[in-house]
Order: structure tokens, then C-alpha cells, then sequence
């Protein structure tokens, strides 16, 4: 497989629009909240010209273009790092991917529900960004006790790790995600 994305957001701002588009795909995309509970999946070809080039070349019969992996991942609501809404099944899908893809609902419609009952983007960013930053600390956090417990028995290998470790709890308590930390 070449590279996962998941696609994450509230609930009801148009994740499974943008799988399908992406995809060519036609799951439901409804205007109720948790419409998706298990994620879709979806895997398309990259496009790339050198690929022609590089099978002449080497006089191969065939070429295989890598893939992009897009998973359509079930809303993410307040508190889902507390179980709310579908939280640690969504956690538990986020975890597999390679890279993440917000979609934050910027539209208004009265007939499509906002799950926070008001539109509001910055806001809905912040949401699933504290989510997910939550999500990471509580992993980090298992990780931490784990690599110190280790450290503290002899395993003198995993001191660099429990240094990295609390660097990454330090940012996480300080909501800062760990892809904008100073490392």
C-alpha cells in the first residue's frame, strides 16, 4: 500500500462528499449525524508520467502506479476523547493512517444539522484539534509509563526514548500538536 489518509471532522461537514469526489465513490453522504460508523475505504492510483519512462527503461511488461489510501472516518464530536459520540472507535481508525485531512463545514443549509447547533469554523477546527490532541496524550502517556518502567529496570537503551517522550507529554499538556512542536 503506498499511503493512508484519513479524513476526519464533525459530524455532518461533508467528510463523505469529499471521500466520494476523491474516489469516484458513491457512499452515503446524508445530512444526519453519524452517517458513517465504519469507515470507508477507498485506494486510487497516483498518476505519474515517469512511471512510462522507468518501465521502458528497464523493459518491464508492466507497470504498477503506487496508491493513495482514503479512509472516510466516522464524525468526531466534543469529549470523543472521553468516549463521546463514536470516540474510541474513532480514535482506534485515526490511529492506522498516515496522514489526516480535516474537513470543517463552512456552509450553512437548514436542512443539514450542525452538531453544535451554530455554525462556527474556527471553532469546529479548535474542536477536533483538542480531540486529537487529547487522543495523543493518552498515548503518549501509556507509551511514557511503559518506556520508564523499562529504563528504571536496566534498559538504560530506552533512555532516549523517555526523553522524547516527555517532550512530546510537555507540548500535548500545552495543546500545542506535536507536528508544530520544537523537537
Amino acid at each position: 500500500m503506498g499511503f493512508s489518509c484519513g479524513i476526519v471532522g464533525l459530524p455532518n461537514a461533508g467528510k463523505s462528499t469529499v471521500f466520494n469526489a476523491l474516489t469516484a465513490s458513491s457512499v452515503p453522504a446524508e445530512s444526519y449525524p453519524f452517517c458513517t460508523i465504519d469507515p470507508n475505504v477507498g485506494v486510487v492510483p497516483v498518476p505519474d508520467g515517469r512511471l512510462e519512462v522507468v518501465k521502458e527503461k528497464v523493459g518491464s511488461p508492466r507497470s504498477f502506479p503506487t496508491v493513495m489510501e482514503f479512509v472516510d472516518i466516522a464524525g468526531l464530536v466534543e469529549g470523543a476523547s472521553k468516549g463521546e459520540g463514536l470516540g474510541n472507535q474513532f480514535l482506534s481508525h485515526i490511529r492506522g493512517v498516515d496522514a489526516v485531512v480535516q474537513v470543517v463545514r463552512c456552509f450553512r443549509d437548514p436542512n443539514v444539522a450542525h452538531v453544535s447547533g451554530n455554525l462556527i469554523p474556527p471553532r469546529d477546527v479548535d474542536i477536533v484539534n483538542i480531540e486529537l490532541i487529547l487522543a495523543d496524550l493518552d498515548l503518549v502517556e501509556r507509551q511514557l509509563a511503559r518506556a520508564e518502567k523499562a529504563f528504571k529496570s536496566g534498559d538504560k537503551k530506552r533512555g532516549a526514548e523517555v526523553e522524547v517522550l516527555r517532550r512530546a507529554r510537555d507540548m500535548l499538556l500545552e495543546e500545542v500538536p506535536l507536528r508544530k512542536g520544537e523537537w
